[in-house]
């Protein structure tokens, strides 16, 4: 089986290749000649996932899956949420975001998050949603060097190591991606 994944971050691809089974090819945006900028304007993190699909699937033809995937911290109302990859600025720097969070959160006690990812997956014509959610807290620096985006300063409840400290094996296994990417897996499995 082929797959369009809709997006052209490396590091995403990498991560949902690993925990795919061999049996189910996943193809790049890039592959398909895709080079545009797929609008993601809807207001939520589901209504993301869900434009990147319906986008390939309407003007490429293909079966795809495509997420978005949001941080929300309870002490800043959710922020950055849907805003995640450009919440302090179009260039969507991760080290420029995660100052902000930082200093949006200086003197607040409460630093819990969650990390949400939804994967819309149009297949044969019929659209299906899943959701991976990942608890955790903000530490207040950045520690570690694996990993993208707010993996240094986000710790998952039960551990003691930002994700940019686990290995990508260990973070696929617990994250919100991995998790979101599971039942994905399982659906695709029963077809």
């Amino acid at each position: 089986m082929k797959l369009v994944f809709a997006s052209n971050n490396k590091n995403k691809i990498k991560e949902i290749q690993l925990l795919l089974p061999k049996a189910i090819e996943v193809l790049s945006l890039e592959d398909i000649g895709c080079f545009e900028d797929i609008p993601e304007t809807a207001d939520t993190i589901e209504g993301n996932a869900v434009l990147k699909a319906d986008y390939v699937t309407k003007n490429y033809g293909y079966d795809c899956f495509a997420d978005d995937t949001g941080l929300e911290v309870k002490a800043l109302n959710g922020e950055p949420g849907v805003y995640s990859a450009r919440y302090a600025g179009e260039r969507r720097d991760s080290n420029d975001n995660m100052d902000k969070l930082l200093s949006n959160l200086e003197g607040k006690s409460d630093r819990t998050a969650q990390f949400k990812t939804v994967i819309a997956l149009n297949l044969n014509g019929k659209q299906t949603l899943f959701t991976g959610i990942i608890k955790g807290r903000i530490i207040t620096q950045k520690i570690g060097s694996n990993g993208f985006g707010y993996d240094p300063v986000f710790v998952a409840d039960g551990y003691n190591r930002t994700f940019a400290e686990l290995s990508i094996e260990e973070k696929s296994g617990i994250s919100h991606r991995g998790l979101a990417v599971k039942q994905l897996v399982d659906f695709l499995v029963e077809k």
